[in-house]
């Protein structure tokens, strides 16, 4: 059964091909205003978002550069004020050291120990700590050698004559020292028979 036309319905106009008609399309092969500036706009949000890195990033190292010169600066300020209390240390502790048994009981000694004990205190609080020398190998950066035993190499420290000291890494005051050889446990000298 074929279909008949139905009378109401309008016929379909004939689609015609371009070309038939004669005419010449054109492919736009750049991309339109709208995209252009969207691809700006992200290139110079990409840019802004480098610089605001950079400058970030410049602000954090300036700031850490601000910080370790200001705790560096301390420690040198520390260092001049410290050196010039040592005399004042080193005479508390030759005064206490010279003060025969029998008086250390007195309230007057008592009181120069406790005036001792919180300068001493007040350097550990600064970052302030002695040098250990007695014992140790000498080391010319941080003991100065002002006497040597007799018929020794001079390398280590045998005496302390006056204390050395620090604050963190900066070198305060050398050690003042004696010089001689080490001194020969004489625990180790029986282990050593025994061993033979």
């Amino acid at each position: 059964m074929a279909k008949a036309k139905h009378p109401t319905w309008p016929t379909p106009p004939e689609v015609l091909e371009a070309e038939d008609v004669g005419l010449e399309v054109q492919v736009d092969t750049e991309p339109s205003e709208p995209i252009d500036e969207l691809a700006q706009a992200i290139a110079e949000r990409d840019e802004y978002l480098d610089q605001l890195q950079r400058s970030r990033a410049e602000f954090v190292n300036f700031k850490r550069r601000n910080d370790q010169e200001r705790a560096l600066l301390r420690q040198y300020v520390s260092r001049e004020v410290l050196a010039q209390f040592l005399p004042v240390i080193d005479d508390l502790e030759r005064a206490l050291a010279t003060i025969p048994e029998e008086e250390r009981e007195n309230g007057w000694v008592k009181g120069v120990t406790l005036i001792q004990a919180k300068l001493n205190g007040t350097a550990e609080r600064i970052g302030v700590s002695k040098i250990e020398a007695l014992g140790q190998p000498f080391d010319p950066s941080i003991h100065e050698s002002v006497a040597t035993e007799p018929e020794s190499d001079g390398s280590t420290v045998v005496e302390i004559y006056q204390n050395g000291y620090r604050i963190g890494d900066l070198l305060v005051r050398p050690a003042m020292v004696k010089t001689g050889n080490a001194s020969v446990d004489p625990t180790e000298d029986d282990t050593d028979e025994f061993n033979a």
